[in-house]
């Protein structure tokens, strides 16, 4: 689907060269720190130099002193703890920063992770019987718990006392539990709102750190903190922005066994590790055991010391992703079949599929593809226990969350944000929410606003591009929401040489522009089609990110193309 270039508008040019001037940086630079609201020296400083020092008080949690105190107790009395977590990245993270946390501590402490086949998301009955079976008066969850009303109340028939740590949307009722950590309730003094589940977790421990007198304790676990942060698409400014920066430079510098395993199996340069590559490398094989089965291996892996068995679990991990990215691609395929011959997607903005065999594990990413591929909000549903179970992903600005809600009285359960959620539905109301969500996207949509949009930052000319633009554009990372990696537009570059496609259908060039010495290499990551249209001495328009590539030993700006035209002001003069 061809994209709308979006150029940044309404940006203060009056603060951009001012802050320019005072940070003695290019224009262009300027201007992306003053589109992500860094408009002075010292804001400017805080971006670039981000200080565990700056790090927020865990005390702002309205409950956390309690929950704290009561965790101490459990683990000076011995009591038997439970870490009940996620089967995604986010959970796998938070659940072993808690668990090696607590075990320092010489805390009794054992995890458990639900199964997505059987035990479905979030707190599950079954589960709480097996652990109080096991002997535990105390349950901490992580990335999870926020909605388990009834979940909670049985916990407490129970006799077991519940700290429910979460950073989803609760409902407009909170389950009883002992305690409730979680950024987003309605009494929450804590200023970031956008912390993981992991991130949520640490803070727990640094409350505990603080209590005990060793504040610097949790520190070492920002590793997990980074990767589920990366993983989990949080927004990556403020508080996350510090938390993924040094746990991504731990990582590099000394990353535990079962990281360093996983990164080799992957393939990466732990020296230049990147967010972008824990999202597209590392995430989908931790995610991969918990979307087929079990996710303990991921734990496992993650709490290990001996390098042989992080080996073991690393490749547990690997073996399933291969698995997971087989059933994916069957699933779409089937997806896309039924798609385009039963659906009229002139008339349906948001897509639904239901089919009683489909993998639970995958239709989330399947979901995903969809929305990619057609630009329109999708919902993927298999059938679990006589039950349409499944995953919602929207488009930028639809809030796929609170058009659930809106028919919250055709659904069994859901949950989630504004991106994503999940959803629990009878069968036989797969049809009447189909035409209720397409009527409320009727309301919000128009064919305009169903045009994917490609935002621009910055214009850029090859002149601007020097050693100095690339080192403090380097600084801009870790990427993520809030915080994406720049997108520059550059018009009138002229092809230097033939063209060629690289891989499966990836176009390589190399490009120049007039009055300028300067040359690039630039990749088109599935834009091979292209080619048949473009030569040598080729005039286009493009948009592109800038990558820093590595050739026999020394770094070279790469250009990562996002969309490109045909430019019709070429000129040599």
């Amino acid at each position: 689907m061809q994209k709308k270039w979006v150029l940044k508008q309404n940006v203060d040019e009056l603060k951009v060269k001012a802050l320019a001037d005072s940070l003695n940086i290019s224009m262009p630079l300027a201007r992306l720190l003053v589109i992500r609201g860094i408009t002075t020296f010292f804001e400017a400083k805080k971006f670039f130099r981000p200080s565990l020092e700056n790090l927020y008080d865990p005390f702002l949690f309205p409950e956390m002193n309690k929950a704290a105190m009561r965790i101490i107790k459990a683990i000076a009395d011995q009591e038997k703890i439970f870490i009940y977590g996620d089967y995604d990245v986010d959970g796998a993270c938070a659940a072993s920063l808690m668990y090696l946390f607590l075990k320092e501590l010489d805390a009794d402490v054992e995890f458990y992770i639900p199964n997505r086949l059987t035990d479905g998301y979030g707190l599950a009955k079954n589960a709480l019987d097996l652990i109080k079976s096991k002997g535990a008066s105390l349950i901490i969850t992580v990335d999870c718990g926020i909605t388990g009303l009834e979940e909670a109340e049985y916990a407490k028939e129970l006799n077991i006392d519940l700290i429910i740590s979460d950073h989803h949307q609760p409902s407009s009722k909170l389950p009883e539990a002992y305690a409730i950590i979680d950024p987003l309730l309605p009494n929450c003094d804590y200023p970031f709102k956008y912390l993981s589940g992991a991130g949520v977790a640490f803070k727990i421990a640094q409350a505990i750190a603080k209590k005990i007198g060793k504040n610097n304790m949790p520190f070492k676990y920002l590793d997990l903190v980074a990767i589920a942060n990366a993983a989990d698409i949080v927004n990556l400014t403020d508080e996350n922005r510090t938390l993924t920066q040094k746990g991504i430079e731990l990582i590099r510098t000394n990353p535990r066994p079962g990281i360093q395993a996983l990164i080799d199996i992957s393939g990466l340069d732990i020296s230049n590790l990147t967010s972008a590559q824990i999202v597209f490398s590392i995430a989908p094989r931790i995610n991969a055991v918990g979307r087929l089965g079990e996710a303990t291996p991921a734990i496992e892996l993650f709490i290990t010391n001996d390098k042989e068995e992080a080996k073991k679990y690393a490749q547990i991990l690997e073996n399933e992703n291969a698995n997971r990215r087989k059933i994916d691609e069957a699933t779409f395929s089937q997806a896309v079949s039924l798609l385009e011959k039963s659906f009229d997607l002139e008339r349906q903005k948001v897509i639904i599929l239901h089919n009683d065999d489909w993998h639970a594990g995958v239709i989330g990413i399947v979901a995903s593809r969809l929305v990619e591929k057609y630009y329109r909000p999708a919902i993927m549903l298999t059938t679990i226990d006589g039950v349409a179970k499944g995953s919602a992903r929207s488009i930028n600005g639809f809030n796929i969350y609170q058009a659930l809600k809106d028919c919250e009285d055709l659904l069994l359960q859901f949950g989630g944000h504004e991106a994503a959620a999940g959803v629990s539905i009878e069968i036989g109301k797969i049809d009447e929410l189909r035409n209720r969500l397409n009527a409320i996207a009727d309301q919000y949509f128009n064919k305009k606003k169903l045009q994917p949009e490609l935002e621009i930052e910055s214009q850029l000319s090859f002149n601007e591009i020097t050693p100095k633009f690339i080192r403090v554009l380097d600084q801009f990372s870790p990427y993520g929401p809030g915080n994406m990696k720049p997108v520059f537009l550059t018009e009138n570059v002229i092809v230097a040489s033939q063209p060629k496609i690289v891989g499966s259908n990836h176009l390589l060039l190399t490009l120049k522009q007039p009055k300028s010495a300067k040359v690039f290499d630039a990749i088109g990551y599935n834009l091979g089609h292209f080619i048949e249209d473009i030569s040598k001495d080729t005039a286009l328009d493009i948009v592109y990110s800038i990558e820093t590539i590595t050739k026999d030993g020394k770094n070279f700006p790469q250009f990562k193309l996002k969309d490109l035209r045909f430019s019709l002001i070429y000129s040599e003069k």
